[in-house]
């Protein structure tokens, strides 16, 4: 793919478009195979990079963990050319050493979810097996984890964010065996995202933005969400500061491990590739044709 075609995503809070430098901004609204996104897509640029932005509960915060549209999401920006995502997401912390405020930038999952089925762009047809022992772009994670600790913020880089559905918060018999199990963080949107990102050739990196101690630290009121609306609001800002560093750290082409990762995954043979799934899958599956 041509360096001119290879833009940057970014999911997360619809303000995060507001970062230092975005400019020549356009809401692009996109139809895809699967539905419509969470909501129109704004894209500009950065520091001479193309740029997309997506909310991913949509503005105003209208939609639920449950209601999100992940490959909806994910194909969206993958046709607008995006090759990179960061994702901004809010997490609660499991272990004592990971404080509101801070930012984790998980390396692993661990799946809790019920959605399964819909975590993945393929099946009618065209079968694929991602290699995913190894969920997160690490080079991308390493940019975030050296731009964060530039600007003097506290990082952690790497930990295992475990994804449950939501949307209420966990009891605490389930955060209490969730520390037990060793996790870092836990959320409900990201897991689905890495998978399909994995899927579309996307190098994907998380930004885990800590706002809470979910319910296991019984000295901490339990979470609520005017607890973790006041942490979510100073982290927003944090994270348009990282945004506005690291954009000018990503390369401009492709040519990571992850954006060549259906080479080792599909397994039907092209010869016996539907008709109407190869068309519905162009935006993944165009350089196979």
């Amino acid at each position: 793919m041509k360096s001119e075609n290879a833009a940057i995503g970014i999911i997360g809070g619809s303000g995060l478009y507001q970062i230092e430098g975005f400019h020549d901004s356009q809401e692009h609204q996109v139809s895809t195979p699967f539905g419509a996104p969470s909501d129109v897509i704004v894209g500009g640029i950065v520091d001479e990079r193309r740029v997309f932005f997506l909310p991913r509960h949509g503005r105003g915060h209208r939609l639920l963990p449950h209601e999100l549209n992940h490959r909806a999401n994910i194909y969206a920006l993958r046709s607008l050319g995006v090759r990179w995502i960061i994702c901004v997401t809010a997490v609660g912390s499991l272990q004592e050493h990971y404080a509101p405020r801070d930012v984790l930038l998980p390396s692993q999952f661990y799946d809790r979810t019920s959605q399964r089925a819909d975590h993945t762009f393929f099946g009618n047809g065209i079968a694929a097996h991602i290699s995913f022992a190894e969920p997160i772009c690490t080079r991308l994670r390493d940019l975030l984890a050296e731009a964060t600790a530039a600007l003097g913020m506290r990082v952690h880089n790497g930990g295992t964010y475990v994804n449950m559905d939501g949307p209420a918060f966990s009891t605490r018999a389930e955060s209490e065996l969730n520390r037990r199990h060793g996790f870092d963080v836990i959320g409900m949107t990201n897991l689905p995202e890495a998978k399909l990102a994995r899927e579309a050739e996307i190098a994907l990196a998380t930004m885990a933005m800590i706002t809470d101690y979910d319910c296991w630290k019984v000295e901490e009121e339990p979470v609520s969400a005017q607890t973790v609306i006041g942490h979510l609001l100073a982290n927003a800002e944090t994270a348009k500061k990282i945004l506005a560093a690291v954009i000018p750290q990503i390369p401009a082409e492709p040519n990571w491990p992850e954006h060549c990762a259906l080479d080792s995954a599909l397994v039907t043979d092209r010869a016996l590739w539907p008709a109407v799934t190869r068309a519905k899958l162009q935006a993944i599956l165009g350089r196979f044709a």
